[in-house]
C-alpha cells in the first residue's frame, strides 16, 4: 500500500511540472491513456483504464477500481520555408527542432464508492504550439535570437460516474486547467501591437481556469455500445505578459469539444471502435482571428479583434481495433484523420504553430502480469504534411512572399496499471 501511495504522489507531482507537447489534432492529443493511444485515440464508447475521463467521464464507472500511470516520449519534426519574400534575408528553409524531445506523464485513479457509482481523477495534457528555431525565420522581420513559442496545458479532472441501469452510464468531470506560455524571437511584431512590451521574450506566463466535461455510454445490444460526450470551453485567466500578442489582451481559452462513438464486438476476441470528435478552435479569438485583422483591417495585436493564428473548427475521425491474442496479450492498432485547422492564407504566423498533420497510424499492446497488474505500450506515427502558403501569405506590409509549414511526429509510450 505504501508503494502505491508513493507512485500516486510521484505521478501527480510529475504531471504538475512536466510539459505537454502534443500537436496531432491541432494542439490536442490524438488520444489519452496508452490503451486508447494504441487504438488511434478512440474511447468515447470504449473506456479501458482510469484515463477514460479525459475522453468520456461516463466510462469511469465501467473500468472499476484502477490506478494507471504512464509516460510518453513525443518527437515532433517542425520546419518552415520562406520563398519569394520581399524582406531581405528572409528566404530559406528553417528547422524548428532546437528542442525536439518531450517526456509527458499521465495518471489516473478510480474507486468504486458503491456497486453503481465511482469517484476518480484523470491527469493529462494538451499542447503543441511548440517551436524553437535556432535559425530564426522572423529575424528578417526584426526578431532577435531563437524564434518560437511554447504552450503547455495540464488538466486535472476529478470525476463522478454512475450506472443508471445495467446498460447505461453517465459521468461528469470538473476540468481544472493550468497553462503556461512563452514566446521568443518575434520582437519585430511589437510595432503592430497595442502593448509593444508584451509581445515577445517576457519569459513564461501562466494562467488557470475551469470547465465541465459530461458524457453518456449505453450498450444498445449484446455487441454494440454507443457513447456521446461534450466538454465546455475552459475559461482561462489572461496571459498578462503576452497581452500585446494574443487577442483580447492576452486571453487564451481552451476550446470546447464534443463527439460521438461506437464500439462493436466483431468477434468474441476482437473489438472495433470508431469516434468522431469536433474541436471548436474557431470559438477562441486568439486562436481563430485571421492575420488580415491586423494587416488589412488595422486591428493591433492584443486588441479584441487582434490577429491570431486563423484556425477554424477541426473534425477528427478515429478508428481502432483490439484483439485478444490470448488470455495474457491484447494487440491494438488504429488510424486518425482530420482536416488542417487553418487555410493556406494563414501560414506566416503558423510558422510558430505548424499543426498541419492530417493522418496518423498507431500500434499498441497490453501484457497481463501474474499479479493481475498489466503493462501497456503504444507507438504513433503522424505522417509528414506540408501546407504551402498562397502568394502573399506573408502579407504585403511585411514585404510579401510565401510561407510553407511542415510537420511530422513520432510518439511512443508505456503505462503500468492495476
Amino acid at each position: 500500500m505504501k508503494k502505491r501511495k508513493l507512485l500516486v504522489s510521484m505521478m501527480i507531482a510529475g504531471g504538475l511540472v512536466s510539459p505537454a507537447a502534443f500537436a496531432t489534432n491541432g494542439y490536442f492529443s490524438h488520444g489519452y491513456g496508452v490503451k486508447s493511444e494504441g487504438m488511434g485515440g478512440v474511447g468515447i464508447a470504449l473506456p479501458q483504464d482510469s484515463l477514460a475521463a479525459a475522453t468520456n467521464p461516463a466510462g469511469m464507472v465501467m473500468v472499476g477500481n484502477r490506478i494507471d500511470f504512464g509516460a510518453e516520449l513525443f518527437i515532433p519534426d517542425r520546419s518552415a520555408q520562406i520563398i519569394g519574400a520581399g524582406a531581405p534575408g528572409a528566404n530559406g528553409s528553417y528547422d524548428g527542432n532546437d528542442k525536439k524531445y518531450f517526456l509527458i506523464p499521465d495518471f489516473g485513479y478510480n474507486r468504486m464508492i458503491s456497486s453503481d457509482s465511482s469517484l476518480g481523477v484523470s491527469i493529462y495534457g494538451n499542447g503543441g504550439m511548440n517551436t524553437d528555431y535556432a535559425n530564426n525565420p522572423f529575424a528578417a522581420y526584426g526578431g532577435v535570437g531563437n524564434g518560437g513559442v511554447n504552450l503547455e496545458q495540464l488538466f486535472i479532472a476529478p470525476t463522478w460516474s454512475k450506472k443508471l441501469n445495467a446498460n447505461n452510464s453517465i459521468g461528469v468531470a470538473l476540468n481544472l486547467a493550468y497553462q503556461r506560455f512563452s514566446a521568443q524571437g518575434i520582437q519585430g511584431f511589437a510595432g503592430a501591437s497595442q502593448t509593444p512590451s508584451a509581445v515577445s521574450n517576457n519569459g513564461t506566463d501562466s494562467s488557470t481556469g475551469y470547465g465541465l466535461h459530461i458524457g453518456w455510454i449505453g450498450q444498445v445490444s449484446q455487441d454494440v455500445t454507443l457513447g456521446a460526450t461534450y466538454q465546455t470551453k475552459t475559461r482561462m485567466g489572461k496571459l498578462s505578459k503576452y497581452s500585446g500578442l494574443f487577442a483580447e489582451q492576452g486571453s487564451f481559452d481552451i476550446p470546447a469539444t464534443y463527439g460521438v462513438g461506437i464500439s462493436v464486438k466483431a468477434m468474441p476476441t476482437t473489438t472495433v471502435a470508431f469516434d468522431i470528435q469536433r474541436i471548436m478552435y474557431g470559438d477562441v479569438p486568439s486562436i481563430s482571428n485571421p492575420i488580415a485583422n491586423m494587416t488589412v483591417l488595422g486591428n493591433p495585436l492584443g486588441s479584441n479583434a487582434g490577429a491570431g493564428f486563423g484556425w477554424g473548427n477541426l473534425t477528427v475521425y478515429k478508428l481502432g481495433i483490439s484483439h485478444d491474442y490470448d488470455s495474457n496479450l491484447t494487440l491494438r492498432a488504429g488510424w486518425t484523420h482530420n482536416n488542417v485547422p487553418y487555410p493556406s492564407t494563414e501560414t506566416f504566423f503558423n510558422i510558430l504553430a505548424p499543426g498541419v498533420v492530417r493522418d496518423n497510424a498507431t500500434l499498441g499492446a497490453t501484457w497481463k502480469l501474474a499479479d493481475k497488474s498489466e503493462i501497456s505500450v503504444f507507438y504513433m506515427h503522424a505522417f509528414r504534411n506540408t501546407v504551402d502558403g498562397t502568394p502573399n501569405s506573408i502579407p504585403l506590409p511585411y514585404g510579401g512572399g510565401i510561407a510553407n509549414n511542415t510537420l511530422s511526429e513520432d510518439s511512443l509510450g508505456i503505462s503500468y496499471g492495476w
